[in-house]
Order: C-alpha cells, then structure tokens, then sequence
C-alpha cells in the first residue's frame, strides 16, 4: 500500500482529537492506541531532552541521562521550541512540571555551576 503524506485537515483531526481529552488517563488510553511504545517512549525521550536543553545541561549529561543520541539531542534543540515553551510555561504555572525522576541527583545545569 503506498502511503501519502498527511494533509493539514489530516493532521488538525489529530491536533483536535488530542484537545478533547480530559484526563491523563484518557491521554494514556489513546496514545497507546494510537502509537506503538517505543514511538511514545521516543516522544517522552524528546520531551526530557527539551527540558534538560531548557535546563542549560550540556549534550554529554542528557546522553546520560535520557539515553538519547547526540542526533536526537541536536534535532530538538534545532527546533523552534515553541511548542516546548509553552508546554513548559503552562506545567509550570499548575506545579506540574516534574522534576526529572531519570536524571542522575548530580546533574547540575551549566548555569548553577558558573
């Protein structure tokens, strides 16, 4: 089956499907349907990837830390970040944004070690 390219309508259904859930319970239930596990575990990596990037760490610690490859680690910091932001900025605003439980308890950012 040749597969083509998603259009924009495509792709705002998905955006929209994820808008309309409500819990975390119903974000788990329809990525595990949606995705394969290491597809989400991919997509988790890169999310704590960008978090440590935010953080000021250096490659070297969140190869570390996350198990990511240097390319990985490179694509998302290429990224516009955007969508990390505000991701970022609206955990932070409810106390949700977790400290990294996968991070080694020395690892410190570049700017606390300045």
């Amino acid at each position: 089956m040749k597969s083509r390219k998603a259009s924009k309508s495509d792709l705002d259904e998905l955006y929209e499907a994820i808008l309309c859930l409500e819990t975390k319970d119903e974000c788990r239930a329809f990525f595990e349907d949606l995705c394969t596990v290491l597809e989400i575990q991919t997509i988790s990596q890169r999310l704590q990837v960008a978090k440590l990037l935010r953080g000021h760490h250096v490659y070297n610690d969140i190869v570390t830390a996350t198990g990511a490859s240097t390319a990985t680690i490179s694509r998302v910091n290429r990224s516009p970040g955007t969508g990390y932001e505000i991701v970022f900025s609206r955990l932070q605003e409810q106390d949700r944004l977790a400290p990294m439980q996968r991070v080694n308890a020395g690892l410190e950012s570049k700017t606390d070690t300045e």
